[in-house]
């Protein structure tokens, strides 16, 4: 939802978007650019298969230059961020291989990446870096954390517990912001960073996102059981809100959960099940039981004059962009491949 005065507050402003053609970060480049901001998007491949999208954004052909760059390039980084007065790190290291070696795949890269895109952003002389992390940094397994205490920014999930477990998204996740806040203290760049819960809304990208499998898998079920957690969930186009206003909002610092929803996975099986009765819908009795700890809360974030939409528009948006795009085309059945739970979702 809107939080600051919509006008052109970006007009003459330069800005880099890393991760451009992914899930947030086309939504923040949408944002950015209908502001007033030039911005500077870096993707891995230029194709038009990967960023067309965002080429067809009102205002791209104008504002919007892509740069190729991958987060371990140092050089291609600092090339995308010259000129840029502001940085949104929005991309994350994927490994395109099995992870057998987490350190070499995936816990060097996601810090590696973050460091290189936070020294060039140095190099720059850009005001501000908003780090996107993620809400697996504050819920798992916090240390010395109370059961039933309402978890806000100085929860740490415990990355031992995480790398005990080989889950390896939460370690990176964790070290990754760390790193970003401790660089942030050390060289005086202005680092903050964002926890988003787990993002749905319409899709921007022609591919299918992780957490949009999710909620596909509830719609549509399928063979794998997952466990009855209390999930946060935040609209993609509210966590996009909630960047540009930690770009432009001077006094905020540090960390900022953002997780307006908590739902159970039971409770939200019967959600869709009332909001979409035609859907066959996962069973109830492949959700294993276990126990809630307090949920989070995005109060520090709210102070700043962030809002959030309701969840069941979020959801009646994400379901719609869904089904035109063909995602839940074989819900009834027509399909005989089996749709299958997110592995990454049953791991955090």
């Amino acid at each position: 939802m809107p939080t600051r005065a919509e006008g052109n507050a970006g007009s003459g402003k330069t800005v880099c978007v890393t991760g451009a053609g992914g899930y947030i970060a086309s939504w923040l480049v949408k944002l950015l650019l209908s502001r007033g901001y030039a911005v500077h998007g870096t993707v891995r491949h230029l194709g038009v298969e990967k960023t067309g999208h965002l080429r067809r954004l009102e205002n791209a052909s104008e504002n919007l230059r892509l740069f190729k760059a991958d987060l371990l390039d140092y050089d291609a980084m600092a090339a995308a961020i010259v000129g840029c007065q502001g940085v949104f790190h929005v991309a994350t290291p994927v490994p395109s291989e099995i992870i057998t070696d987490p350190e070499l795949q995936m816990l060097g890269p996601a810090v590696t990446g973050t460091t290189n895109v936070l020294k060039a952003a140095s190099a720059a002389n850009a005001e501000r870096v908003v780090v996107v992390s993620s809400m697996v940094a504050v819920e798992i397994n916090p240390k010395d954390w109370p059961q039933g205490k309402i978890r806000d920014e100085s929860c740490w999930s415990d990355k031992e517990f995480c790398r005990s477990n080989q889950s390896w998204y939460p370690v990176a996740k964790i070290a990754a912001e760390a790193a970003a806040l401790e660089y942030g203290r050390e060289t005086g760049l202005g680092v903050v960073t964002l926890n988003p819960a787990l993002v749905f809304g319409p899709l921007l990208q022609p591919t299918i996102n992780t957490s949009s499998q999710f909620l596909i898998y509830f719609l549509r079920g399928g063979p794998d059981e997952t466990r009855d957690k209390l999930w946060h969930i935040v609209d993609v186009r509210d966590v996009a809100d909630a960047l540009l206003l930690l770009y432009e909002a001077p006094e905020a610092t540090g960390r900022h959960i953002c997780a307006p929803h908590f739902v159970t996975a039971r409770e939200l099986l019967g959600l869709l099940k009332s909001m979409y009765p035609g859907y066959p819908c996962m069973a109830e009795d492949s959700i294993r039981d276990m126990e809630h700890p307090a949920p989070m809360t995005s109060g520090k974030l709210e102070k700043l004059g962030w809002s959030s939409r309701p969840l069941r528009e979020t959801i009646t948006d994400t379901v719609e962009c869904c089904r035109e795009a063909g995602f839940l085309q074989d819900a009834d059945g027509g399909d005989d491949t089996p749709c299958r739970f997110p592995p990454l979702l049953n791991k955090i």
